[in-house]
């Protein structure tokens, strides 16, 4: 391997990152187990592992300090990287897709860094009420690959002011 190869690829790697990493609440509300969202995707852990929320409020908040990786066209959800590497997926509601984006904003860009509680999303909790199956917020763990474990809260939560839960690495 050449010297250019080896720079590209210590550049291009992930930092190995060890230890504790809080991801915070992205929506004020109470927080309900994956396992009841109904929908298979979530509820049996299809793209990852973490909890749901039932919001209270209008906005959905960096549950991390990263960069956010695709918000999908119908600003429904939206996936976040951190520098060590974490990825974290947040789906609001289930059904919003349905919507085409109806009832719901986007505050940010795509590749835009973010900090915990940096607004993401805005959305119409009464119209996403009338317009859903369910409003439960799923935030998971995309890459549970990566991660030992997951210690999760419960209870009522407060965006970007509260853990949700702590992976360990």
């Amino acid at each position: 391997m050449g010297f250019l190869s080896r720079v590209k690829r210590l550049i291009s790697a992930k930092p190995e990152v060890t230890g504790k990493i809080s991801i915070y609440a992205p929506v004020s509300g109470k927080v309900v187990p994956i396992e009841h969202v109904p929908d298979a995707v979530f509820s049996e852990k299809i793209v990852g592992d973490g909890l749901a929320i039932e919001p209270t409020d209008q906005h959905v908040v960096a549950p991390i300090d990263g960069y956010i990786g695709k918000i999908f066209e119908t600003n429904h959800a939206f996936s976040i990287e951190s520098s060590q590497g974490v990825e974290i997926f947040v789906h609001l509601g289930i059904g919003t897709v349905e919507l085409r984006g109806n009832g719901l904003k986007r505050l940010v860009k795509e590749g835009q860094e973010v900090k915990v509680g940096d607004p993401i999303l805005a959305f119409d909790l009464d119209y996403l009420k009338e317009h859903t199956d369910s409003l439960l917020t799923p935030v998971l763990v995309a890459n549970m690959e990566d991660v030992e474990r997951l210690d999760k809260k419960n209870g009522q939560m407060q965006a970007g002011k509260d853990v949700l839960f702590t992976l360990v690495r």
